[in-house]
């Protein structure tokens, strides 16, 4: 019998070969899965001295049966043969091959994690939907459409790796945000920095996907202190600092450098400096933020006019130039920019206007994304409304 864990590390590995040699996306998990179950069939057998290409050859079967089920007609469109393509096809790395095929540009973002997470990640539908709070139809469905979306597309060599890094990013980004990391069994930011691990494995040398991955080690590090035991959201100057974890801030500074010496700088190079610098300072009051301000100076060089980048580069520059010169970076954007209002909130709260900071934090309640950060936005509108008012009630 073949270890549960290692049935899922082999998955996709598998899925990748079979969409390599030429099968639909669609028609290859199912007779992955169909593998799957006849490995645990097997449950009181011997696991086989190699697993991965009894995995890979069960799987091949699968296929080539479903296929010989079909018409005479549709069996000579299909350009696949009984005996797999020559090479040494099963000891390629096709993380990047089917990351791509998941991350293809055809794709929602929101389709495309689910659809990574399924393929790539081996999760199952239920718990790719209770990481994104939906019913299991719900998501049984957007998997579906995302594998209809692909039928008959072409995927000889691997795609854009800048596609994947994105929707990786986003994917990483929706787990962060969450405001219970225990309370799902499919963690998005874990299986993000995982299958980035894999991906930096399968193009070692690119420093974008490093970039990546120490941008995701360096915000990772510090989730532990980012809500406090009531669930209660704690900003970034407030956080116990003592709760970051240290060894994966060095993992992703040592990540960092070692893709900034090879002299091409990417924009997730540049997040990843702006994080290292946050880290690295013993206390909020000790960060560098005029070196955080040259980095996002860099960073807008690189993504020209990004409405995320100017807003969070004001805040650099309210803690350089003072809060009024960030405040009038923070108006020149558009009003229904997500973030603007809470940090138009705390440049007026340094600024000293205690009113027209609480006006901005409770309309900037009005469109938070989740319960953890409605709640942190009304606590701070509260506390200056009292702070502008100091008089005891009647």
């Amino acid at each position: 019998m073949i270890d549960e864990h290692l049935l899922r590390e082999l998955t996709p590995q598998v899925l990748g070969v079979l969409v390599r040699r030429g099968a639909d996306f669609a028609a290859a998990e199912d007779a992955v899965q169909d593998a799957l179950v006849e490995a645990v069939r097997r449950r009181n057998g011997e696991a086989p001295d190699d697993p991965k290409a009894w995995l890979v050859t069960a799987a091949w079967r699968k296929f080539l049966d479903a296929r010989r089920s079909a018409s005479a007609r549709a069996l000579r469109e299909v350009a696949v043969t009984l005996e797999p393509p020559p090479g040494p096809a099963e000891q390629a790395d096709d993380t990047l091959l089917l990351l791509s095929r998941c991350c293809h540009p055809a794709l929602t973002p929101a389709s495309a994690i689910a659809l990574t997470l399924r393929a790539v990640g081996g999760l199952t539908t239920a718990q790719i939907a209770r990481a994104f709070l939906v019913p299991e139809a719900t998501m049984a469905q957007r998997i579906s459409r995302a594998k209809r979306t692909l039928a008959g597309e072409s995927f000889e060599r691997p795609g854009d790796v800048r596609a994947v890094l994105r929707v990786l990013y986003l994917m990483f980004d929706q787990g962060f945000a969450a405001g219970d990391p225990g309370a799902a069994d499919a963690d998005l930011a874990v299986e993000a920095i995982r299958l980035t691990r894999q991906l930096a494995a399968s193009v070692p040398g690119d420093p974008e996907v490093a970039g990546l991955l120490a941008l995701m080690l360096l915000h990772h590090a510090r989730r532990a202190a980012r809500f406090d035991a009531s669930g209660e959201l704690v900003p970034l100057a407030r956080q116990d600092r003592s709760r970051w974890d240290t060894a994966m801030i060095a993992e992703g500074v040592e990540l960092l450098q070692g893709a900034l010496v090879r002299d091409r700088l990417g924009e997730y190079q540049a997040q990843a400096a702006i994080a290292a610098l946050h880290d690295d300072a013993p206390s909020a009051e000790e960060t560098d933020w005029p070196q955080i301000l040259e980095w996002y100076d860099e960073l807008l060089r690189l993504v020209p006019g990004n409405p995320v980048v100017v807003l969070n580069r004001a805040v650099a520059v309210g803690h350089v130039d003072g809060p009024l010169a960030g405040l009038r970076l923070v108006e020149e954007l558009a009003p229904g920019l997500p973030r603007r209002e809470a940090v138009a909130a705390y440049l007026q709260e340094r600024a000293g206007d205690y009113a027209g900071a609480a006006r901005r934090y409770a309309a900037a309640a009005e469109a938070a994304s989740s319960t953890a950060e409605l709640t942190h936005l009304l606590k701070q509108a509260a506390r200056l409304n009292r702070a502008a008012d100091p008089r005891p009630p009647d």
